[in-house]
């Protein structure tokens, strides 16, 4: 037979200030088959929780009592860890929940629930959280193989504004990358009248030849471009890669 891989259970952990909720919480999660790394009543006890034995995922009361809140503890926890945070509520002001979409929770679950709904509502947030982790991991992989490429690349969204510069492009332009990020490609990569954006997002892609860089320190020198249009999963262009060439 071959190996199966077995998954260890999702680790949660409860923040919940009713005892008899907390445990009746605890008990649904373990007839799920879930493990509970603990159950507390308080913002400063889930703090201690997490930097003691980090868990897969956070059930936070909104309403706690003490000085802290639930909303002051998944912000302190957000960014200190990586960790999915679901609110339990049974009522809250427009002010709280303001103050809880901030802290980029993974669902919102009401008072009272029962055990599917809470499951459901769970196993949604680890699937989303794992599908996230891995964009952003893709993401660190792209930006490191744009920075080491040899091409000189630049990046920009649909207004033009420079979000990526690599080695390569910095030198040929004169810009620190630090400086160029924010600024509008026209200003980091000045080749009027060549437009390396518009073209590129009206036709998807642009070729560049024979057009004249300035540099940030007023140098002129020959260049060439390509650029193309990136888009999201619903077809709609969102950026602008360049790549630079034939630069002297």
């Amino acid at each position: 037979m071959a190996n199966e891989t077995i998954t260890a259970p999702a680790r949660i952990l409860v923040v919940e200030d009713e005892t008899i909720v907390a445990m009746n919480i605890k008990d649904m999660l373990l007839e799920h088959g879930f493990d509970v790394t603990g159950v507390v009543s308080s913002a400063e006890d889930a703090i201690k929780q997490v930097e003691q034995n980090a868990p897969d995922l956070i059930l936070m009361d909104i309403v706690l009592k003490g000085e802290l809140d639930g909303v002051a503890a998944a912000s302190i926890i957000h960014s200190r860890y990586d960790i999915p945070i679901i609110y339990l509520t049974a009522f809250s002001d427009d002010d709280t929940l303001s103050r809880a979409k901030h802290t980029k929770p993974y669902g919102y679950i009401l008072k009272p629930f029962e055990g599917r709904e809470l499951y459901i509502n769970i196993e949604f947030a680890l699937y989303r959280y794992k599908m996230q982790k891995r964009l952003r991991e893709s993401e660190q992989w792209l930006l490191a193989i744009l920075k080491l490429m040899s091409a000189a690349v630049i990046t920009t969204d649909m207004d033009g504004t420079v979000m990526f510069i690599n080695n390569g492009a910095a030198a040929v332009t004169g810009w620190d990358a630090e400086d160029a990020i924010g600024e509008d490609l026209s200003s980091v990569f000045d080749i009027a009248p060549c437009n390396p954006l518009r073209k590129a997002i009206d036709e998807g892609m642009a070729i560049g030849t024979d057009c004249v860089l300035t540099t940030r320190t007023g140098v002129k020198r020959p260049v060439g471009f390509s650029s193309i249009a990136i888009s999201d999963e619903k077809n709609k262009a969102i950026g602008v890669v360049i790549v630079i060439h034939n630069a002297e």
